[in-house]
């Protein structure tokens, strides 16, 4: 989850996750470990002194879908990372769910961040257990106990959930300066990843099964990147994607004094959860509110003072989409800031919305400082039922006994991350090159309409100016009710279910 930031945010200075990539979890107000000196810092780079990670360990599980009984195998697992020399730089824990039996497929899970660990998509979205989390009215308090989640994709491929470097219990076994070179930049970060992919199937003997990669956010801008490195580099075809919320081009994010794209991708997301909070929310009125922003919208920003009328326009149809004050939208040109926006929707409640989902709020504890001083509201409240929830079952249901810190979401690994032009190119070249090399390569995008982090209609834009390469089915953009973890609700969970298993089927 998460987008480059997983790119995620603080505010003002924490405008991060649709912004910049890698800015995303954090931002100034998150603490910086104190320098060592000495003695210290020789100890803390003694990597030959920290504990092993556990074997691998195996729990026989059962999950109840549509009314039957499915057995399955969960194993928790690491895998080691090697430089050149054979020396273990890295050990990369993962969990895996697999169903008994021949020709099964078998899907690798990841999320973003970059800093996020794969819990979200396990025990929000897919696994065989869920947790609820992320939706209006969840409280970190709530119990954490895990269910049998009726939209896992258990009952039609197996499923490999991958903790990047520095996420869930992953850890570097070399000093900082050389894990931000090895593992937190985006070249090194596919490589590895991509090897963990490959290592995994030769491990468990399963390279002829088919396979497929799911990433959320940062891990749907990984997605194109791994398997265009595992059919190029490493000799595996993968034989589809599916990028939930994916973090896919940043540059279009970019410029918004002179290009309407920033405001064109944010505006049906904005109306979205406007109508949502009316009741009205439905494929026929986002419909409707995609032909504005392609037509009338983008023309009249483009206009500028060219046409006195243009403004005026904008103003009233953009206040009848948003619900805001039309004051503020005049102010604002009709081009609305995403973090300005979630503060004013909410002000009269001395609430804040969450730029992952506008209509998941929560008490604003500076109201009248002139920028938000709180991260978001979504992320910091799914980071306690989320660890509770994974570390119970690894170290007791699993019975991988591991002492060290799991991180749902590092902070710390958002910081290390370096951005650098090839972060800036995005992802779209890599999907295309894909798409291109395998002709029955199958791309499924989901989002959810009230995400202001990864809005979806950035894909739509993406899609539409992709060649069609054949059947225009194979890349495919699908929008759900909800925001960037659009699978909290139910509704919206099964709806991706039910797009993903005909993905599937086409193989």
């Amino acid at each position: 989850m998460l987008s480059r930031l997983f790119t995620t945010f603080l505010a003002g200075s924490l405008a991060l996750a649709a912004l910049a990539p890698a800015t995303v979890l954090a931002a100034d107000e998150v603490a910086k470990p104190a320098a060592k000196d000495g003695a210290e810092a020789g100890k803390a780079d003694d990597f030959s002194k920290l504990p092993a990670f556990p074997a691998d360990k195996t729990a026989h599980q059962t999950t109840q879908i549509g009314g039957k009984t499915l057995n399955y195998d969960a194993t928790v697992g690491s895998l080691p990372v090697l430089d050149d020399k054979g020396k273990t730089i890295a050990e990369v824990m993962f969990i895996a769910y697999v169903v008994p039996g021949a020709n099964r497929p078998v899907t690798f899970a990841l999320n973003g961040g970059p800093g996020a660990a794969s819990v979200y998509l396990n025990l929000g979205a897919i696994g065989p257990k869920r947790v609820q989390f992320g939706a209006e009215g969840d409280s970190p308090s709530d119990p954490a106990t895990p269910i049998d989640n009726p939209g896992t994709w258990l009952d039609f491929t197996d499923l490999v959930f991958i903790d990047p470097v520095g996420t869930g219990f992953s850890r570097a076994r070399v000093a900082e300066d050389e894990a931000k070179k090895k593992f937190y930049a985006t070249g090194p970060d596919i490589e590895y990843l991509s090897r963990i992919v490959y290592d995994w199937l030769v491990k468990n003997g399963r390279l002829a099964s088919k396979k497929y990669l799911v990433g959320e956010s940062y891990g749907g801008f990984r997605g194109p990147r791994i398997t265009h490195y595992l059919q190029t580099r490493l000799g595996v075809a993968m034989n589809g994607m599916v990028l939930v919320s994916p973090y896919l081009e940043p540059t279009s994010e970019s410029n918004g004094d002179l290009s309407p794209l920033p405001w064109m991708m944010t505006l049906p997301s904005i109306s979205a959860a406007n109508l949502e909070r009316q009741g009205k929310l439905n494929e026929a009125a986002m419909a409707q509110i995609i032909e504005y922003t392609r037509g009338d919208y983008v023309t009249d920003l483009l206009k500028g003072r060219s046409d006195p009328q243009a403004l005026d326009r904008i103003v009233k149809r953009v206040t009848e989409l948003s619900g805001l004050d039309p004051t503020f939208v005049r102010r604002s040109g009709g081009r609305l800031e995403t973090q300005a926006y979630l503060r004013e929707v909410y002000r009269s409640e001395g609430k804040l919305g969450s730029r992952y989902d506008s209509n998941v709020t929560q008490w604003d504890p500076f109201p009248f400082a002139p920028e938000q001083r709180t991260n978001d509201p979504l992320l910091d409240s799914i980071i306690a039922p989320t660890t509770t929830a994974m570390v119970d079952f690894i170290t007791r249901t699993v019975g991988w006994k591991y002492d060290g810190r799991y991180n749902a979401l590092s902070y710390e690994v958002n910081h290390l991350w370096s951005g650098n032009e090839e972060t800036n190119k995005g992802s779209v070249t890599q999907l295309r090159q894909s798409v291109a090399i395998d002709s029955k390569m199958q791309v499924l995008i989901a989002h959810g309409w009230d995400d202001l982090s990864c809005p979806f209609m950035a894909s739509k834009l993406i899609v539409d100016q992709m060649p069609l390469m054949g059947d225009p089915n194979r890349v495919q953009v699908k929008e759900y009710p909800g925001g960037h973890m659009f699978y909290s609700r139910g509704s919206s969970q099964a709806a991706l279910r039910s797009d993903v298993m005909k993905v599937y089927a086409a193989h």
